[in-house]
């Protein structure tokens, strides 16, 4: 899919109109964007980069919408062999850093910093400087509850602060209860489970900065060995998919196969879209464990890449700068029921439900919201892993690995060897 879009040499300051100011200066060229739909969102994409088009058709924008896999473990390759997108929504937000255009000689950088401080580190690797991204969803990792599942099985809900084993145990229960295939489900990702091991102790970090597997990661990891031996989580989604692949619960959630399912604020509108009025559903808080509530937060961003064409860059970052700017960044957090990074809009709120969501949506993205504002405190190591460069390094071994620990291929204490020497070789160099 095409559309025509054109730079312009300036775009709006953050301001609350986030005006597109135009000069005489113009030029042209070809980009393209890459974007996974798995959440549904390249039709927004679409609908602004139109918008965008009317006003400035002198730049092109090819759409190139590809399954999450293809950015997870392809872009990277892609991108060192040259062949990569100019632009793409991602969420190796610190790994991919080295491609990264710098937007500040193109962006109001001062602006910028007061509207995203808090997540523009995450793109630096570690650096002190610099504006590599616009992050589209501030994300946090938490539950989706059937609530009809658990009605028809008359197990109560577990309650706020309770922990795994409640969980566990009432997931158990409505299985039982209904007959449904599995109680509990977790997408295959060791970003998702990485919340939940901190709840257990995991520090990720050792004290000179290491990535580490400690006894509080392989004590949540014996949780997920123990729930797929007993059925209480299914084989479809950890044990059955190779390597390091990522693979989702959404479809068992939305079919009612089990009715606790660990994903994440950015599937609140999939949620919606999918289960309609076919059961009722909540966000609940985040379970918790013997060192806390852990709770991960994460997101995408869209950044643009380096290509050697200097009109290509600053024409991919005038785009960027656009949809950063307020007005556009309001739109495209309410519709796409996201939960604001953009400062200002935080502490605003959005009109979800003016944007269409339904109660149970607007309802989950408020629970999100809280557990977005507490994760700093409770998991201080969350937004450390968050923000690293190598972050993707144990989130892939973990998969790769507890995944075969999983479907017998090792022992817990192989895999814990396994995932430690990954991190030794590939990110404590």
């Amino acid at each position: 899919m095409m559309y025509q879009l054109k730079s312009a040499s300036r775009i709006a300051l953050y301001t609350a109109t986030s005006a597109l100011a135009l000069t005489t200066a113009t030029f042209a060229a070809d980009l393209s964007l890459m974007i996974s739909d798995t959440d549904g969102k390249a039709g927004l994409v679409t609908e602004m980069a139109e918008r965008y088009s009317a006003a400035n058709p002198d730049v092109k924008i090819q759409l190139n919408v590809v399954g999450y896999n293809v950015i997870r473990e392809q872009l990277s390759l892609q991108l060192e062999a040259g062949t990569g997108p100019d632009m793409a929504f991602v969420t190796n937000l610190g790994g991919l850093n080295p491609h990264y255009v710098d937007l500040t000689p193109h962006v109001d950088a001062a602006a910028w910093e007061e509207a995203y401080g808090a997540v523009l580190p995450w793109y630096r690797a570690g650096a002190d400087s610099g504006i590599f991204g616009y992050h589209t969803e501030m994300t946090v990792t938490g539950p989706y509850v059937n609530l009809t599942m658990f009605e028809e099985a008359g197990v109560e809900v577990p309650a706020p602060g309770a922990t795994w084993d409640n969980w566990a145990d009432a997931a158990q229960a409505v299985m039982d209860g209904t007959g449904s295939y599995a109680g509990m489900v977790m997408d295959r990702s060791g970003h998702r489970m990485a919340g939940p091991a901190m709840s257990y102790g995991a520090s990720y970090f050792a004290d000179d900065g290491k990535l580490v597997v400690d006894d509080g990661f392989k004590e949540f990891s014996q949780k997920m060995l123990d729930w797929h031996a007993s059925g209480l989580m299914p084989p479809d989604i950890w044990p059955a998919v190779s390597g390091s692949k990522y693979a989702n619960g959404n479809e068992m959630f939305f079919n009612q196969d089990v009715p606790f399912y660990m994903s994440g604020s950015w599937n609140t509108g999939n949620v919606q879209s999918n289960v309609g009025d076919k059961f009722d559903w909540a966000v609940a808080p985040v379970p918790c464990g013997p060192a806390g509530c852990g709770i991960m937060p994460g997101g995408a961003g869209l950044v643009a890449f380096k290509s050697g064409d200097a009109a290509k860059e600053e024409a991919a970052a005038k785009f960027i700068d656009w949809m950063a700017a307020e007005d556009q960044a309001r739109e495209w957090y309410t519709k796409t029921y996201a939960i604001p990074a953009h400062a200002k809009l935080q502490a605003e709120g959005l009109d979800y439900v003016g944007a269409g969501a339904s109660e149970s949506v607007a309802s989950g993205l408020s629970a999100f919201t809280a557990m977005a504002a507490a994760a700093a405190e409770q998991t201080p190591q969350a937004y450390q892993l968050q923000g690293s460069p190598v972050g993707f390094v144990v989130y892939n071994a973990t998969v790769q690995y507890l995944g075969s620990a999983l479907n017998g291929e090792l022992s817990l204490d192989e895999a814990m060897t396994k995932i430690q020497e990954e991190l030794d070789t590939n990110a404590n160099q």
